[in-house]
């Protein structure tokens, strides 16, 4: 009998949902304080419960929804929503890369398999599926039940996060802003290539840090993308 796990081609299975979501046990609770610190945020810049609901279920991307309602104009016009759609998608330009590094995993499937679990994707979601494919393994499940886990933790924790905006009105005043920032660090670890891959985060991190004292907005999150991208290109081994 042929060893499913040892084989390149993509598959599905129970035991790898199960699999899945158990290695992304360890990473639900930065989740969990980061959707309610979202949650929250949401329900005092104002919006509906039902308004909060669909932002998750349709953007479903905690880092951008975090940056837009951080700038959430009192009135929705054609140009605040450009330039929230402008940030959303500056902050999530990094889904490229990451659907480029699973297209030699996933490209056999078929595209009504591929699409859904991609709206799935998160970045702990792809750093815990790339590490076990990176082991040997095909189980296109394990990423799928990590996926799900992680969806299903994040719509209960910014309901609950929600409903309880109400008594945390200002999330810095219990240091939830620091949980962005301090997820997103703890994730690099193990993408360390050594020093010289490091060059473009650091790169990103001066300009961001520059751009952030000199402009105001969030315009340093572009800048520090584009800078940390261009540097990145510059030190490819390529």
């Amino acid at each position: 009998m042929i060893d499913r796990t040892q084989s390149s081609a993509p598959y599905w299975s129970l035991e790898g949902l199960v699999l899945g979501a158990r290695l992304m046990l360890p990473l639900v609770p930065g989740m969990i304080a980061f959707a309610i610190a979202v949650g929250s945020t949401a329900a005092g810049k104002g919006l509906s419960f039902i308004e909060s609901m669909l932002m998750n279920v349709l953007v479903y991307a905690g880092a951008s929804q975090m940056v837009a309602l951080g700038v959430w104009p009192e009135q929705l016009t054609v140009a605040s929503i450009a330039a929230l759609a402008l940030l959303a998608g500056t902050v999530n330009a990094r889904m490229l890369l990451l659907g480029a590094g699973l297209r030699p995993w996933l490209g056999p499937l078929p595209a009504w398999q591929t699409y859904p679990t991609l709206h799935l994707l998160t970045d702990p979601g792809w750093i815990v599926a790339m590490r076990y494919r990176g082991e040997g393994g095909s189980d296109v499940s394990v990423l799928l039940g990590g996926a799900l886990l992680v969806f299903a933790v994040w719509m209960a924790a910014t309901t609950a996060g929600y409903l309880l905006g109400a008594l945390v009105p200002n999330p810095r005043a219990f240091a939830l802003d620091l949980v962005m920032p301090i997820f997103f660090a703890a994730m690099l670890v193990p993408l360390w290539r050594g020093r010289r891959r490091a060059i473009p985060w650091v790169v990103a991190g001066v300009v961001a840090l520059a751009v952030s004292y000199l402009v105001e907005g969030w315009w340093y999150v572009i800048a520090g993308s584009l800078a940390g991208t261009i540097a990145g290109g510059f030190v490819h081994d390529e």
